[in-house]
């Protein structure tokens, strides 16, 4: 059996992703976890979650991408969905704003509870440019090989299927967004929700209205933006 072979991922995805796993940057990453965890680092999310978003959401179901840039790095948040969290955990200030733009895009009351996994199971991917991160430490298995592998399920995403629409929020998803054809999806763009930036063209930009009303246009079932 090969290492890919032992990865639990969902078989749409697998099939696509498979010789990713053989590639020499795939294959540095996963002694660099092992090296991470060997030293006794805590490593966010835990490793069966670290494949949630590609579990959640089936390769032929996305409807939606959403792109992150790492999971949440304290105790009990990530659970490999960018921006979610756990069921009880308290919402991140991203989040809340998230929350807030949806509650003045679409009107839906303000959610207390932090997990997008409803989203996922509807066709939303919440995709983090970086699958992990050390316990404390923002951003700090940036450049160690996932950039690499998210890239390419973008690319995927972008040659294969058809009228997607890609949420880019903040000029680190729009960087990596730079590969998606315009004619063939939807591209919204502002800034990040976080509080540096949320004022600065977040609040306000309807991605959420924008997105359910292409959807409808083309035939197909609005996303539910309730999370209670």
């Amino acid at each position: 059996m090969t290492e890919a072979d032992r990865i639990r991922l969902d078989p749409s995805w697998k099939a696509l992703l498979q010789e990713e796993f053989t590639k020499d940057y795939m294959l540095s990453l996963r002694e660099f976890l092992r090296q991470e965890k060997r030293q006794g680092k805590q490593v966010f999310p835990p490793g069966e979650q670290i494949f949630s978003a590609l579990n959640s959401t089936p390769f032929e179901t996305v409807k939606v991408v959403i792109l992150g840039q790492d999971p949440y790095h304290g105790p009990g948040q990530a659970h490999g969905l960018c921006f979610s969290v756990r069921p009880g955990v308290p919402l991140p200030p991203s989040l809340r704003n998230i929350f807030k733009e949806i509650h003045s895009d679409i009107g839906l009351p303000m959610s207390r509870n932090g997990c997008l996994q409803s989203w996922a199971d509807q066709g939303v991917l919440l995709l983090n440019a970086v699958l992990t991160v050390e316990a404390g430490k923002a951003a700090s298995h940036q450049g160690c090989g996932w950039e690499q592998f998210t890239d390419r399920i973008i690319e995927l995403l972008n040659e294969q299927r058809q009228d997607l629409v890609f949420l880019l929020w903040g000029s680190h998803a729009q960087r990596k967004g730079r590969i998606i054809d315009r004619q063939r999806h939807l591209v919204l763009q502002s800034p990040h929700p976080s509080p540096l930036s949320a004022s600065r063209g977040f609040f306000g930009n309807r991605h959420f209205s924008q997105t359910n009303d292409w959807l409808q246009k083309r035939g197909r079932t609005p996303i539910d933006w309730s999370v209670d």
